[in-house]
């Protein structure tokens, strides 16, 4: 066995700038699939981290994807608001446990602004049902104080003590500022993976003092409000985008469940976070789909070059084939050995595409987590990327068999015979 795997390993040595081909598209091959794979299940488990702990989602009636969306990854837009009083009357259900109210709508250079309740930092869990932490700083106490995301401070090289403006608005145009109301960012939190990194909080009545002066989406002409005299209105909010609710016992979270569906005063509806997970990627799972059938005929094109290369070393190697043959080498021993080319072939194109994924995830993660807030993991690969790994090697021996079975059928006197 050992000299075998030597000749196999001398023969392909030979040939090695055509090989050299060969591994590469393996070795692509390989990368992409482990890199779709490994964003597929990262991606999963950053959509499952990122609310941990809250029992229901309470928002207008709308679609659960889309209230899933816009109240926990701030994407979209709500087709309709909350009442305050529907948000009071949900806080005073015997089942309820606490309720944190959100209000979306505005932003800070291309981050969403969450105006929420100082129970926000207390109850809102995400990941294994890990609190927020500060990474430097405190909560929002004040009007116009404001705690910012991980992610908007290192991009934007913010600190505690940085005055900051809001636009009205999402999107980084900022074309409608409340440049009369600044804000003190007052802390900064700890990186999480989630949409809680890229965003600026404020409190709820901070939210309603910068839009006194603004109806029906635009400020009304000729009002203008100071910023020092705002707390001489009440500012307490008239309406917020959605609410987390959390129960006292998860068993009533159906009944909790039916009461919001059925509220008289106005349209709302719950929902669980991880059904509405669960639907979001059945959607989701479409282009994850296609990605992976991308990446598998990605593989499939590398193992037909494999047979190619080796089919079309055939009538190269003849003459070599025939001498083994001729020292005693018997049909089994040039099917093994070709079938060992193969396996080598397919283990360093392995290899180096295992390699060149690692070093992917090492380089492009912080990239990943700036542009898109995707958090890649530099591990051991999973179980399904075992699967992946084994399924490649396997079907590069499987896919060396076949110019094996075509050397197999070749005679001696044709490979020691001189061609005319």
């Amino acid at each position: 066995m050992k000299t075998l795997v030597t000749i196999a390993w001398k023969s392909a040595w030979n040939r090695r700038f055509t090989l050299a081909l060969t591994v590469l598209s393996i070795a692509l091959s390989t990368f992409l699939l482990l890199g779709v794979e490994r964003i597929r299940t990262e991606l999963r488990e950053n959509f499952s981290a990122s609310v941990s702990g809250t029992d229901l989602i309470v928002g207008a009636r709308t679609g659960s994807s889309q209230l899933l969306l816009y109240s926990v990854f701030r994407i979209g837009a709500a087709t309709n608001n909350m009442q305050w009083q529907s948000v009071q009357a949900l806080a005073q259900h015997p089942g309820v446990d606490w309720v944190v109210p959100l209000s979306l709508g505005d932003s800070h250079r291309g981050f969403a602004v969450l105006a929420t309740s100082p129970d926000y930092f207390r109850h809102f869990r995400y990941g294994n049902r890990q609190p927020l932490r500060l990474r430097e700083g405190k909560p929002f106490a004040e009007l116009f104080d404001a705690v910012v995301g991980a992610e908007v401070a290192d991009r934007l090289g913010y600190h505690v003590g940085q005055r900051i403006t809001l636009a009205h608005g999402s999107g980084e145009l900022n074309v409608a500022e409340h440049a009369d109301k600044p804000f003190t960012v007052v802390g900064v939190l700890a990186r999480t993976g989630t949409p809680v990194d890229r965003t600026v909080h404020i409190g709820l009545e901070a939210m309603e003092a910068i839009h006194l002066e603004w109806r029906g989406g635009a400020p009304l002409p000729g009002v203008h409000i100071p910023a020092e005299q705002v707390r001489k209105f009440d500012l307490e909010p008239k309406t917020v985008t959605a609410a987390l609710v959390g129960l006292k016992n998860r068993a009533a979270v159906f009944s909790v469940q039916r009461w919001v569906s059925t509220y008289q005063p106005e349209a709302l509806m719950a929902i669980l976070p991880g059904v509405a997970l669960d639907e979001l990627w059945s959607v989701i799972g479409v282009g994850e789909n296609a990605l992976m059938l991308m990446s598998a005929l990605v593989a499939l094109v590398s193992l037909a070059g494999l047979v190619s290369v080796v089919m079309a070393g055939l009538n190269e190697r003849r003459r070599e084939l025939a001498v083994l043959r001729a020292v005693g080498a018997g049909l089994r021993h040039v099917l093994a050995l070709l079938a060992l080319e193969g396996a080598i072939v397919t283990l360093l194109g392995v290899a180096m595409g295992l390699l060149a994924a690692g070093l992917g995830i090492a380089l492009l993660s912080p990239w990943l987590q700036a542009r898109f807030g995707l958090t890649l993991s530099l591990s051991e690969p999973t179980l399904n990327e075992w699967a992946l790994l084994a399924g490649l090697l396997l079907s590069g021996w499987l896919a060396s068999l076949l110019p094996g079975v075509r050397a197999y059928r070749l005679s001696l006197a044709d490979g020691l015979s001189p061609r005319i």
